[in-house]
């Protein structure tokens, strides 16, 4: 007895062994879905303000589209220090990281759950006290933002789902893609989808890395609502003023 107690405690021995144990675990999982979600999030402004240029035209100096200059700067990040594109397909794998952890850690979690429930229903009606719409259907808005940020990337970043793609023309290239409505509304319904998981995220996050205070709900609530609907206000304004033909 004294030896399998000796060996257990050997085992969960170090930093290494504890970082383990804790990434494995629930509250360790919570907290990488918290922290690449904080990670994600800051993306999200990032990628909403450099496609927000698709409304400033044409710039003077260069004759070029801003949002294409836009582009072709993250491109040559680094300069002639690296070589091109180098530090964006560096800034992408880490996106990629972080999408891949968040929906590893929301898939271990989802299945902890149900299994704990177990397999039985409950006898009586499940009472959402606590959730919300919001958190409800969070894995039926994830779902849906993973098959867009697929679609996405196969639309204006690869060009196969856009037969007008060019590369480097990122304004003619969302012009063409969001000009048919089948895609537009597909964009926008989407982003509908991701204001919600944006919302929940942004709500549970500080609860899932255990800095939540009630005092403060109300300001919780306050951020979720303003970033969401920040996010989903200017996601929703580029497919529209394509759309409409305010931009052409």
């Amino acid at each position: 007895m004294t030896t399998t107690k000796r060996a257990h405690v050997h085992d969960r021995y170090g930093w290494r062994a504890w970082l383990g144990g804790f990434f494995s675990s629930s509250i360790g999982l919570k907290w990488l879905m918290a922290l690449t979600g904080i990670g994600l999030l800051l993306y999200l402004v990032a990628h909403l303000i450099g496609n927000l240029k698709i409304f400033f035209g044409v710039d003077p100096v260069t004759g070029a589209y801003e949002i294409d200059l836009y582009s072709e700067a993250l491109r040559t990040l680094g300069g002639h220090l690296v070589p091109k594109g180098s530090v964006l397909l560096l800034f992408r794998i880490g996106l990629s990281l972080m999408f891949i952890i968040h929906i590893g850690s929301a898939v271990a979690l989802t299945r902890r759950n149900l299994a704990a429930r177990g397999k039985g229903r409950y006898d009586a009606t499940r009472h959402y006290a606590a959730a919300n719409y919001a958190s409800r259907t969070m894995r039926m808005s994830g779902t849906i933002v993973l098959l867009f940020v697929l679609f996405h990337v196969a639309d204006l970043t690869l060009g196969y789902a856009n037969p007008d793609f060019v590369y480097g023309a990122v304004h003619d290239n969302m012009v063409a893609s969001l000009s048919r409505p089948i895609v537009a509304l597909f964009y926008m319904a989407a982003n509908v989808a991701l204001a919600f998981h944006i919302y929940h995220g942004a709500w549970s996050l500080f609860q899932s890395i255990g800095t939540v205070n009630p005092k403060y709900n109300s300001l919780r609530r306050y951020f979720a609502v303003s970033f969401a609907a920040f996010i989903l206000l200017g996601n929703l304004s580029i497919p529209l003023a394509i759309w409409t033909g305010w931009v052409s």
